[in-house]
């Protein structure tokens, strides 16, 4: 009789122990998802804001159609195909594509070839569930989404380890129950674990099999960190003066070159003077009513960024009252953004005069940025990468015609890369 109801009492102990630990992974397993809806959530959001926000709302018409849940209306590869190339798209003679220029009055939208489809895809998902939701007075979203992404592989790993436990007490009990109808009893789970452990303490083999396979592992970790050290990609900070490129570079199709004169002449691209600034800003003291920039959270407007220009005069020395310098000038104590190691050298002229190589190429769509960040890694892999990939193009240079013939003949091709013409040796970046 007893032997009956220890069965029962199991049994119900299984079948709870099996409903706790289905609840218990379903639970975390939603947790982890909504980690990874939070984590596209937030960088949709950022995309967004440096390459859409200038034209596009979410919730009304701005300078294009307002995007809130623009993936009921469109057709998801439609809609990449516009975001990549929507000229290529008119080209095609898509009807859709062709009536939304002329309902624009032909005005063409910027083309973003540099963005892959999960880039797309985040920013459609951020249009369609909109602004991250606050969870308290005192954070932000953002926050609330760092929370999430940090968490989201440790739930991962208690949720494996919690079905790992589930699975071995369910056995253990399986096992009770068996003997309690009469099989034969057998050495229990923590019985064949602990001969296991007096096996492993007497095998010298074992442990020296453990040790290198604990210093790989070790070695693995710690060589992945280290070179992570000094990769600032997407590193933004905040500017003394609100400088936009969007306006400047993109609205307004100021070339890079006119403030950045020296990049075509010398090693660096130099840091434009105020009286480079001022050359516009003597007849431009307030922008117009509609202009709004984004500044990390923050979206200024025109009462914010009359105040910036503000900050340019009073650094310049000039007095907007009476149109003169006074000779009072305070220098911008700009934060640098982009930083290569001492030991790297690169020479900027080498690359844009004479590799006709654009600013885009290193520093990505600058003309769409509010703020500047870096957008590339600029490691020493990636350098190597492009030198693979960039074609020379040798063509009216009598001095390096024979060079490039040995070459494409040595190498069987039409036209030699920069690491085939010696963009490998390790003295043309370290010397």
């Amino acid at each position: 009789m007893k032997s009956v109801e220890k069965h029962s009492q199991l049994t119900r102990l299984l079948l709870k122990s099996f409903t706790f630990l289905l609840i218990f992974s379903m639970s975390f397993s939603l947790q982890a998802q909504d980690s990874v809806d939070a984590e596209r959530q937030k960088e949709g959001r950022k995309l967004f804001k440096s390459l859409c926000s200038s034209c596009h709302k979410l919730d009304k018409k701005f300078v294009g159609p307002a995007l809130g849940k623009i993936e009921e209306k469109r057709d998801a590869d439609w809609l990449k195909a516009w975001i990549k190339d929507n000229a290529a798209l008119r080209a095609s003679g898509d009807a859709d594509a062709i009536a939304i220029f002329d309902e624009y009055k032909g005005s063409p939208m910027t083309a973003f070839p540099q963005l892959t489809d999960k880039n797309i895809e985040d920013i459609l998902y951020y249009t369609t569930v909109g602004e991250p939701k606050k969870t308290t007075a005192a954070g932000d979203a953002d926050a609330t989404v760092t929370v999430a992404k940090e968490a989201s592989p440790w739930l991962t790993r208690i949720l494996i380890a919690i079905i790992v436990i589930g699975i071995l007490i369910i056995a253990s009990l399986l096992k009770t129950i068996s003997e309690l109808k009469g099989a034969p009893k057998t050495p229990g789970l923590a019985s064949n674990v602990n001969d296991l452990w007096v096996g492993f303490k007497r095998n010298t083999f074992l442990h020296v099999l453990l040790t290198i396979f604990l210093a790989l592992t070790t070695a693995y970790v710690l060589f992945g960190v280290l070179f992570q050290v000094g990769v600032d990609e997407g590193y933004q900070p905040i500017q003394p003066i609100a400088f936009s490129h969007k306006i400047h570079a993109g609205d307004n199709k100021i070339d890079c070159q006119y403030c950045h004169s020296t990049a075509k002449h010398s090693k660096t691209s130099g840091i434009p003077s105020t009286n480079v600034c001022m050359n516009c800003h003597k007849n431009i003291s307030e922008v117009a009513e509609d202009t709004k920039v984004t500044i990390g959270e923050q979206v200024l407007g025109k009462a914010e960024l009359d105040k910036e220009i503000q900050k340019l005069y009073k650094a310049a020395g000039w007095d907007a009252d009476n149109l003169t310098y006074t000779g009072k000038t305070q220098p911008v104590k700009w934060v640098r953004v982009h930083n290569l190691p001492d030991f790297a050298y690169f020479n900027h002229s080498q690359h844009v005069t004479v590799g006709g190589q654009k600013c885009q190429t290193c520093h990505g769509p600058v003309e769409t940025m509010d703020e500047v960040y870096q957008f590339s890694p600029l490691t020493m892999g990636w350098c190597i990468d492009c030198h693979k990939e960039t074609k020379v193009d040798l063509k009216g240079n009598a001095y390096y015609t024979k060079i490039h013939e040995e070459l494409a003949k040595k190498y069987g091709v039409k036209s030699v890369t920069v690491a085939q013409l010696g963009g490998l040796e390790c003295g043309k970046c370290h010397y």
